[in-house]
């Protein structure tokens, strides 16, 4: 691959954050983490399949150090008893670019059988599709085309996906007024417990 190549791919992935359709959803989505997390005392529950659910693991784990208590559920493994994680005040996030993953289907159903009321949040590809239609707000990606060469491989809606976390993670720390002083006690070690405890004296 020459190195034009490489910058076609790049610009493609660029476009695709740039198209990302922004709208007032992302404001109701964060009102929704606001109020089951912070002021009921429950969690963000996050959940994806396949290459959505690594995204989704790595968002858990950005909401828990920025000061929002977050868990990955894996879907597969909820059915066999880690379902048991959710809890009435929680909040349910849900990520899959086709919109109809059928193991986020199953956990969707389940999770309602618990907690009839639980807030749904999808981010996908697809708003015509069943999980998009059900949920209490719904993120669209706005579904670009993937930059693998064979349009299969999750690529670039994984990049998307990430940005969209990214909006969701620093509207959460904005709202509930997340600074440098609550960042170092969620990071004792490492270079940035280091920087935060420096800007926090």
């Amino acid at each position: 691959m020459n190195l034009e190549e490489m910058r076609s791919i790049l610009e493609f992935e660029a476009e695709a954050i740039r198209n990302i359709p922004v709208s007032e959803n992302y404001n109701k989505v964060v009102d929704i983490i606001v109020e089951q997390v912070h002021n009921q005392n429950g969690k963000l529950v996050i959940s994806g399949m396949g290459k959505a659910g690594q995204v989704g693991q790595n968002l858990a784990t950005t909401f828990c150090s920025t000061g929002t208590p977050s868990i990955f559920l894996h879907p597969s493994e909820a059915q066999h008893g880690d379902l048991g994680i959710l809890q009435r005040n929680d909040a349910l996030l849900l990520i899959t670019n086709s919109g109809k993953t059928r193991e986020i289907i199953e956990l969707l159903d389940l999770a309602r059988n618990i907690y009839s009321s639980i807030p749904i949040i999808v981010i996908t590809g697809n708003t015509d599709s069943f999980l998009a239609n059900e949920a209490d707000v719904c993120l669209f990606t706005g579904h670009p085309d993937e930059v693998c060469p064979l349009k299969l491989t999750p690529t670039t809606s994984i990049t998307v996906m990430t940005v969209i976390g990214d909006l969701l993670v620093i509207n959460t720390m904005k709202r509930i007024n997340f600074n440098e002083k609550e960042y170092a006690k969620r990071h004792h070690g490492g270079y940035l417990g280091d920087m935060s405890r420096s800007r926090s004296v």
